[in-house]
């Protein structure tokens, strides 16, 4: 298959570089391994997007997005990048599904949930670890459970499951949530949700499922044990960049490096949202950038075709 431009991603930043391709006149398809949306659709309750005066759920926000950028035509196509390749004037991305040409890609893989890296985590997957409340909240309705991480994402989602958990420790290392002020004031204002800051998760206990959660405090050394049934992990992000290694520069941590255009390295490779090394990952700002990305390769094809005449 071949695309004037292909964007690897439906989540905000591809759904949007999508659409502006497509509505300037250009072929434009988004390659997505899962269902479009991405980590934003996985957010219980969205405040701060721009134009809704209530909360909007994530799912029902990138729903809107998807079924506006289909409007204009744009294409999802199924199927996970394994490979990119920049060859005579055309990028070239490999799937397991297929192989696919464009004249200039988009890349907006997103990121996904850092683990904690501690005994249990990996045993208890799935049998009591989480990395989405959302998804798996209702689960543990009435029961007790932690939160770990101290961001905007653990605190609204500790919120999220204190509407369904009898209680819900909200587990960070440092002795201040990092989450906005009023999100903070709010979550510590519910009665279920009681923080344990200053504080490291060492192990997940349990044998069939989580029974317990193990804390060590960072300033005393004391630990503690904290008898739950799930654990829901929210301390960071990795982007899903390994398929780029050798093609695009990244920083050491994987995050695409682009310039203010969201060019990268490669000629005709732009770069996307929770991807891209940048200070602020929002789903507002993965929507700037895939504007700034579809109208930047809209350039780049504009000129291929001039050259060509």
């Amino acid at each position: 298959m071949r695309f004037d431009v292909l964007v690897i991603g439906a989540g905000p930043a591809g759904l949007t570089a999508g659409l502006y391709v497509s509505r300037a006149g250009w072929r434009a398809a988004c390659l997505e391994r899962l269902a479009p949306g991405g980590q934003a659709a996985l957010t219980s309750r969205v405040d701060n997007y721009p134009g809704f005066d209530e909360p909007v759920s994530g799912f029902e926000l990138c729903r809107r997005m998807e079924a506006q950028a289909k409007r204009f035509g744009v294409e999802v196509v199924q199927g996970e990048a394994q490979g990119l390749a920049v060859a005579a004037g055309s990028v070239v991305v490999r799937s397991a599904e297929a192989t696919l040409r464009a004249d200039a890609v988009v890349v907006a893989s997103g990121a996904r949930p850092r683990e904690l890296g501690v005994p249990g985590e990996t045993e208890l997957r799935g049998k009591g670890v989480s990395y989405c409340a959302t998804c798996d909240g209702p689960f543990f309705r009435n029961q007790a459970v932690a939160v770990v991480g101290g961001g905007d994402s653990a605190v609204e989602e500790a919120m999220f499951l204190a509407r369904l958990c009898s209680r819900v420790y909200l587990v960070h290392r440092r002795d201040e949530f990092r989450a906005v002020k009023t999100v903070v004031e709010r979550a510590l204002n519910d009665t279920k949700i009681v923080p344990v800051q200053s504080a490291v998760v060492t192990r997940i206990a349990g044998t069939d499922g989580v029974e317990a959660v193990e804390v060590r405090n960072v300033s005393t050394g004391a630990t503690d044990r904290l008898e739950v049934a799930g654990v829901f992990v929210y301390v960071g992000l990795l982007p899903n960049s390994e398929f780029l290694a050798g093609q695009v520069a990244r920083d050491g941590a994987g995050y695409v490096i682009t310039d203010e255009d969201m060019l990268t390295s490669a000629p005709g490779v732009f770069a996307a949202g929770d991807v891209r090394k940048k200070s602020l990952r929002q789903i507002s700002t993965a929507v700037g950038d895939g504007a700034i990305a579809a109208m930047s390769a809209v350039r780049h094809l504009q000129g291929l075709r001039a050259q060509s005449r």
